[in-house]
């Protein structure tokens, strides 16, 4: 018998309709663009989102169409989350930091029919307004004082429209609509694969579950009483749904704009009493750099989510050391919406010395509810969670890909002896007993040196350890002998001083003898990503014809 249930479909409309219910006063700010801070409530966010979906569909846009932004974390770029996606179009969230032509490429691949984006990225649209085959309108997200009005702009943008003037033409008496939960919902592309970025089409039915595991207390853990300051941006796999789970708890959002260096996020944070941040690691080493040399203190961040590469034991634990802030070092990717892990501990932790404990915080973690997991070798077989055995990480769940958006690449899934499907994440990891994973790579970046397997993430935790040691990259090198071998690339920090030979013995008694580097180079810096990881692909380019040391 069926149970005698209530069948309500998981919508996106429920996050803001039940904040503007119950937290219609709680404030969502923002560091706008224009250079000042802007506070709103969940209650006007969601009047502003209805004129927005009126005002989609006056500019024509159906159920179905694509609606991009290119646009930083803000309030304008919230009320779109909602608008778009809530009257059944799809939200696309392109990345400002890629190249122009990959602009161009992504917005003809999603047939985007309107573009709105934050005055930052007006030479970005001047760039690609006339590339683009489908977009049919450009929309700048400010006021009619601050639009662009110089001949050049004109001349590029004619028809170019003003996001408050939008707004203003509506009074926002909209209901919103009621359609199948798995119904798209937003548009993000990935370009962590070969080829072409490919994109990632979520469902609202993926959407709300994700953000239901997110919030919880073995994951992101956030409630009504907390303060959320997203720096991971909005443009990134949906701020790690944090725009979602802000709503749909009451939590209070901070919203940072363009100000992403570490004066203008440490002001954010004391101003606004922030107690959760969440972004990539290299965004916290700036923050850690400027609250060190100003002898500061956090006074309400208690915790920090950090993903998108693994973090360094070393920031971890200077976190929780000199600034009383717990880790969650969390794991996932945009084919899985993106949380896949979170490092929470388990009761057994509880009363572990500090360093066992740092282990634990140093994982990627253990599965989220809702995230099935294994690592198979390179045959496919199942191999055991004994911390020893590593292979290839699979997953499957819910809000889990199960193709790219219009087929592209073909079924990536991974069928298993049950013919259940799996998806292969590239990464490289070994599973704890207690369900804990540590990635040892990417399996495009691992380092074979003489038939066996070296992880390169496990040799850039140690360099970073080192005190001279901004930042560390591990490639692999052509050897003669050995195929591969490991060559370290190191950023020093400013005023400091190491040499290769120091960072050669500070490996000693910490892995096995023949896993050390066998040359040290230093950079100015290290290539990044759209997202903050680290372009190995570049280094390898770079250091291709780098000759290691022989003796």
């Amino acid at each position: 018998m069926f149970g005698q249930m209530m069948q309500q479909p998981l919508l996106i409309s429920s996050f803001i309709t039940h904040a503007e219910r119950h937290h219609a006063e709680r404030e969502v700010v923002s560091r706008r663009v224009e250079g000042d801070i802007h506070r709103t409530t969940y209650k006007q966010i969601a009047q502003r989102a209805r004129q927005a979906a009126q005002a989609l569909a006056a500019l024509g846009i159906q159920p179905g169409d694509r609606v991009a932004t290119l646009a930083w974390n803000g309030y304008r770029h919230m009320e779109l989350y909602f608008g778009v996606s809530c009257s059944g179009a799809v939200l696309h969230t392109l990345n400002p930091r890629l190249h122009p032509d990959q602009v161009v490429y992504i917005a003809d691949h999603a047939e985007d029919q309107v573009v709105f984006f934050d005055l930052t990225f007006l030479p970005l649209v001047q760039a690609v307004a006339g590339r683009t085959k489908t977009v049919k309108h450009w929309v700048a997200m400010t006021d009619r004082a601050h639009m662009p009005a110089d001949a050049a702009t004109t001349a590029k943008l004619p028809n170019l429209l003003c996001y408050e003037d939008l707004l203003a033409a509506q009074n926002g008496r909209y209901d919103w609509p009621v359609f199948d939960e798995n119904t798209a919902s937003s548009l993000c592309y990935t370009s962590g694969t070969t080829g072409n970025p490919k994109g990632v089409l979520y469902s609202h039915r993926s959407t709300v579950l994700h953000a239901m595991a997110g919030a919880m207390p073995d994951c992101l853990d956030c409630r009504a009483t907390d303060v959320v300051l997203p720096v991971v941006p909005m443009f990134h796999v949906n701020s790690w749904g944090l725009v979602y789970i802000g709503p749909m708890t009451g939590a209070k959002l901070v919203l940072p704009g363009p100000g992403l260096d570490g004066k203008s996020l440490y002001e954010l944070f004391e101003s606004e009493g922030v107690t959760i941040s969440a972004g990539v690691p290299t965004v916290w080493q700036g923050l850690l750099g400027y609250v060190d040399a100003g002898g500061l203190k956090f006074s309400t961040m208690r915790r920090s989510v950090i993903g998108g590469s693994a973090c360094p034991p070393a920031m971890i634990k200077k976190f929780r050391d000199e600034y009383g802030v717990h880790v969650v070092h969390a794991w996932g990717m945009t084919e899985m919406s993106p949380i896949g892990t979170a490092a929470a501990f388990k009761a057994q932790h509880v009363k572990q010395s500090a360093d066992e404990r740092l282990a634990v915080m140093s994982s990627q973690g253990r599965a989220v509810y809702g995230v099935d997991m294994r690592i198979v070798s390179e045959d496919g077989k199942e191999l055991p969670w004994d911390n020893q055995a590593t292979g290839d990480v699979q997953v499957r769940g819910p809000w889990i890909i199960e193709r790219y958006f219009k087929n592209e690449g073909g079924q990536p899934l991974v069928l298993d002896a049950q013919g259940h499907g799996w998806f292969p994440t590239g990464d490289v990891a070994r599973f704890t007993p207690e369900g804990y994973m540590v990635i040892t790579d990417r399996s495009k970046d691992v380092i074979k040196s003489g038939g066996e397997w070296i992880g390169s993430i496990d040799l850039e935790n140690i360099a970073m350890a080192h005190p001279a040691v901004a930042m560390a990259a591990c490639i692999a090198a052509k050897h003669p002998k050995w195929d591969e071998r490991p060559l370290l690339v190191v950023v020093k920090k400013p005023g400091a001083e190491v040499s290769r030979d120091e960072l050669m013995a500070f490996y000693d008694g910490k892995i096995a003898k023949w896993w050390t580097p066998d040359d040290v180079v230093f950079v100015d810096s290290i290539p990044l990503g759209a997202t903050g990881k680290m372009q190995k692909i570049k280094l390898r380019e770079q250091f291709k014809d780098h000759v290691l040391p022989t003796a």
